[in-house]
């Protein structure tokens, strides 16, 4: 039960940041309540001002923000017109934060438990042995195993997951009324997801504490908060109770995330979806094919990766990271690979890749063993016709390269055309994955991370491929862009009758692209089947907790 006085109250909040001497309005007019103990969520992809406005409410914003108009009034108190000693009195002891990227957010000099006990001294909770003690308590209390030795730990010793459960300890250390969560759960798989949400509504529960989610996943979002808010290019557009939203949207942005958001679509609309784009690659192959089409372009046989670790002295530890992985992958269809980090997933893509040699079973490209490559010349060839496209586009785009350099590279390397033909070539893959021509002459730190993506797609397209290997190639996207590129790579698979290996953790986006589906963990391939089997009678415990485990899956939509 809610208090009928609210713990935070916005009122008309402007945020602004001086960008070349002009001011660039990032949040306009905010209105947004919390009572104690209710969960609100704002949602909205990035650059709309979600994040802008939780860091306004403890004076964090970076750079050059600053609140220019409004009020953010917490118990009564407008800690706008606090000064700066005073506001930062109310970060821990009123406000916690569990910030996203908990590798960024914990130093890697110092132990876990020595970074938590900072945050008890520096806000009077406890000091001394008092503090070591209370450490320990709250690494428990987040849900960490063995929280004495885990105190002693440094963060790189840490599992993502136990990072994100230790950010959450420090945030509730000082026993905040209100916890601002940061897309809290962002780069995890979505079964530690949803045991850190877990956790997480139970310790708020039980210490009676609200919670301002920061979200990009309406899903999670929907089936996490009581309220919720949508935000667009620094506005409101939608508030209210989170399922009258879902079910009866009045914004067409909310529209938008809602149609966009793989979890909450109709897996019989994505069923036919996938059939259409099936019958069309088939289609576009038949046409064009020089091969035989019911011959599937790779088979993978008892595939086997052994890496040996350094155990004690000068002994060697063998670890399997893959296990007698067997599959074929058909010309202009997607097979899926599935599991947690840890499943052995990327490994066997980096297998298939040839660029790591296994320990035992083969890889067979059109029937031809790759391990039998030798030449130069084979490589070379081999390469030509099977291409990545990773999780990280920025990383993997020279950050000193052009567009068009970074797209043509592939060209060049492989001696494809001459000046004049290469720079036609970017243009046509530019065409290919919507981007506009004149995007060749910027750099990848011009792009949004949508756009570097289609970059990355391109380059990958470059020297016209039989095979995609997309190894978490959209994980790191917001909902809508995420949408746009599995859109894209259904019309590409549609048009050049390509085949994709997809790797990632999500189920909920598997549904929207693949045709089969391998779900794996611990390194072996525990089940497989076609999507609308995998989905709808899964046979695996397993595969069904990482169905369970997609948020918003289970709430009802109107329509």
């Amino acid at each position: 039960m809610t208090s009928p006085n609210p713990l935070l109250e916005i009122e008309d909040l402007h945020i602004d940041f001086s960008v070349d001497k002009r001011a660039v309005h990032a949040v306009r007019g905010l209105n947004m309540t919390i009572y104690p103990g209710q969960t609100v969520a704002i949602v909205g992809e990035s650059g709309s001002g979600k994040s802008t406005t939780a860091h306004a409410i403890i004076d964090l914003v970076p750079g050059t923000g600053t609140v220019s108009k409004g009020s953010i009034t917490y118990e009564g108190t407008d800690l706008v017109r606090l000064s700066k000693r005073k506001r930062r009195s109310y970060r821990g002891t009123h406000i916690g934060l569990v910030p996203q990227d908990p590798l960024s957010n914990l130093n890697p000099l110092y132990k876990v438990g020595t970074q938590i006990k900072e945050v008890l001294e520096v806000n009077n909770v406890a000091k001394g042995r008092a503090a070591d003690q209370r450490v320990v308590e709250l690494l428990g209390e987040a849900g960490l195993p063995d929280a004495q030795r885990r105190a002693q730990q440094y963060p790189h010793e840490f599992s993502g997951g136990m990072r994100q459960r230790a950010l959450i300890a420090a945030g509730l250390a000082a026993r905040p009324k209100l916890l601002i969560a940061d897309e809290p759960t962002s780069a995890l798989d979505v079964t530690v997801q949803k045991q850190i949400l877990d956790h997480l509504d139970e310790l708020t529960n039980e210490l009676g504490v609200a919670v301002l989610l920061i979200t990009h996943d309406l899903g999670l979002a929907a089936e996490r908060a009581d309220h919720l808010v949508v935000m667009y290019q620094g506005e409101v557009v939608e508030s209210g109770p989170a399922l009258d939203i879902l079910q009866d949207p009045r914004h067409p942005y909310s529209k938008r995330l809602i149609n966009a958001a793989p979890s909450l679509q109709s897996e019989r609309v994505i069923a036919t979806e996938r059939a259409e784009v099936r019958e069309a690659t088939q289609e576009s192959l038949a046409e064009g094919a020089s091969s035989d089409l019911d011959e599937p372009v790779m088979r993978i046989n008892n595939l086997t990766k052994v890496f040996k670790l350094p155990g004690k002295g000068f002994s060697k530890t063998d670890l399997v990271a893959a296990e007698n992985v067997s599959f074929n992958l058909d010309r202009g269809t997607t097979t899926a690979l599935v599991g947690e980090s840890g499943s052995g997933k990327s490994t066997v893509a980096r297998m298939v890749l040839g660029l790591d040699e296994p320990t035992n079973g083969q890889v067979y490209f059109e029937g031809h063993d790759i391990s039998t490559i030798k030449s130069q010349r084979q490589h070379m060839q081999f390469r030509r016709r099977i291409q990545p496209v990773f999780q990280n586009p920025y990383a993997s785009l020279d950050p000193m390269f052009s567009i068009f350099k970074a797209i043509a590279e592939p060209l060049v390397v492989h001696k494809v055309g001459n000046k004049t033909e290469r720079e036609q070539r970017v243009r046509t893959l530019l065409d290919q994955v919507s981007l506009p021509h004149s995007a060749m002459n910027r750099y990848p730190n011009e792009l949004s991370g949508g756009q570097r993506q289609r970059v990355a797609i391109a380059r990958a397209l470059a020297l016209k491929p039989d095979v995609l290997v997309l190894d978490e190639a959209v994980s790191a996207l917001d909902v809508l862009v995420q949408d746009q590129i599995l859109q894209l790579l259904n019309e590409l698979q549609t048009d050049l009758g390509l085949s994709y290996l997809f790797i990632t953790h999500d189920l909920a986006v598997v549904r929207q692209i693949a045709d089969h589906v391998l779900v794996m963990q611990g390194g072996q391939v525990v089940e497989q089947a076609d999507a609308d089997s995998i989905f709808n009678a899964p046979q695996e415990e397993y595969t069904q907790r990482l169905l369970a485990a997609i948020p918003g899956r289970d709430i009802p939509l109107a329509g």
